[in-house]
């Protein structure tokens, strides 16, 4: 069956049979990655400001892109819980998928990206304890979202903590497949081969890598290209927060969260209970971050102004500066493609050259893959070297190591 077709009931039922451009209008782009883009837009049919999420299944993989969408569809669908992202629909228009979700402010690499400062210690407590509602949620229906990092955690206008792209997730657990964005990976999925498996605790040290995002501005190891980084964290000790100024229980948290061995590391729901995550802050600590956010946001200067504006998209609404005509699609996007409700699909890896210029100005490595679509090269060693004795580990490390140092030096994620 052809991608696209809705012969199938079961496919069917999982679009909505009308035309999206008659239901929302206004679209503003707020963000892009290769799988296409994501929109600002309203409703016709109700006042709610939505984000609608375009993915393309035509071209090269068609088929693939179209398996990948619906399986999106599918998890989204399931998801019902406070700190998740709400699915609304979705529409087909010109051989594309319209995934329409709720609007949030930003995410938290957008936050960190406007104040050009980490955030307070009760700020990422408090993100902390929605990540882990939402990953909690999740794991108890046996899904891992292996891919969280501060450009996928949302929040609404209400401070309310959003887990959102799902694209990579698995929806069997455990899982053996490579998939994620390299500095926030976990040294079991990167060392996970065909008969290896790995559960939801990948979630929790993504989340420990999160933190040290939220604390220092970026991962470990963000300066190296990506091959090399995903070498030192397999192989090297679990990083830690650097500054002096953290108190002792984020850091205590931090160290659960990156526990080398997965046997070692607490699972989501066990870290709702430690002392960061329950201690006493004021409620409305999101409230007021996204009001000096939006403050931060009208104080930039023109150029910064135009790539942050998102965050103020639904209180601006009716100026003219917002969604001006003369705005280029650069200025429509916002600062970072993979902070805002999606990022790239595995289908369409940008080249080196842009991989080369979005570290330079991102928080993230793109990079997603699946069980079918595996990366070439050093990554695919990761996978094929399933047997053999303990040299079969240095082997890989060494693999992807060189590979890494092939790069065109820092900067460079690495990814081909």
């Amino acid at each position: 069956m052809r991608p696209g077709s809705l012969k199938d009931p079961e496919i069917a039922e999982l679009f909505n049979k009308h035309d999206p451009e008659k239901i929302f209008e206004d679209l503003r782009e707020i963000g892009h990655g290769s799988f296409g883009a994501v929109y600002y837009a309203k409703c016709n049919l109700t006042p709610e400001i939505v984000a609608i999420k375009k993915m393309s299944y035509m071209g090269k993989q068609s088929m693939e892109k179209w398996q990948d969408i619906l399986k999106e569809i599918r998890f989204l669908r399931q998801l019902n819980h406070p700190n998740t992202i709400e699915y609304k629909g979705c529409y087909l228009h010109e051989n594309t998928a319209w995934l329409v979700m709720e609007y949030c402010v930003g995410s938290a690499s957008d936050i960190i990206e406007v104040h050009k400062r980490p955030l307070k210690e009760d700020e990422i407590s408090a993100i902390c304890d929605g990540v882990l509602r939402g990953l909690s949620y999740l794991h108890g229906l046996g899904r891992i979202h292996r891919d969280i990092k501060a450009g996928n955690i949302l929040l609404t206008e209400q401070g309310i903590v959003k887990l959102a792209d799902f694209g990579s997730a698995a929806i069997k657990c455990p899982a053996n497949s490579f998939v994620g964005t390299p500095y926030w990976m976990a040294p079991e999925v990167i060392l996970a081969m065909d008969e290896g498996q790995y559960d939801g605790k990948v979630d929790v040290w993504s989340l420990g890598i999160t933190c040290i995002e939220l604390a220092e501005r970026k991962p470990p190891y963000f300066n190296m290209n990506a091959m090399s980084a995903l070498y030192h964290i397999a192989q090297n000790d679990a990083p830690s927060l650097q500054a002096q100024e953290w108190s002792d229980m984020f850091r205590n948290f931090v160290d659960f969260c990156l526990k080398k061995s997965p046997i070692d590391r607490p699972t989501s729901t066990q870290l709702l209970k430690h002392t960061f995550v329950t201690r006493v802050r004021s409620p409305n600590v999101l409230i007021d971050l996204i009001a000096r956010t939006k403050a931060a946001v009208r104080e930039l200067d023109n150029l910064n102004y135009r790539k942050m504006k998102k965050i103020l998209m639904v209180d601006c609404e009716t100026e003219s500066n917002i969604g001006d005509a003369e705005d280029t699609p650069d200025e429509q996007i916002g600062g970072d493609s993979s902070k805002s409700n999606s990022i790239t699909s595995e289908h369409s890896l940008p080249s080196v050259d842009q991989q080369q210029q979005q570290q330079q100005q991102q928080h993230s490595g793109l990079m997603r893959n699946s069980s079918r679509s595996r990366p070439a090269n050093a990554m695919s060693s990761i996978h094929n070297n399933s047997s053999g004795g303990g040299n079969v580990r240095d082997s890989m490390l060494s693999n992807v190591m060189l590979a890494g140092m092939g790069g065109s030096g820092s900067g460079s994620s690495g990814v081909v």
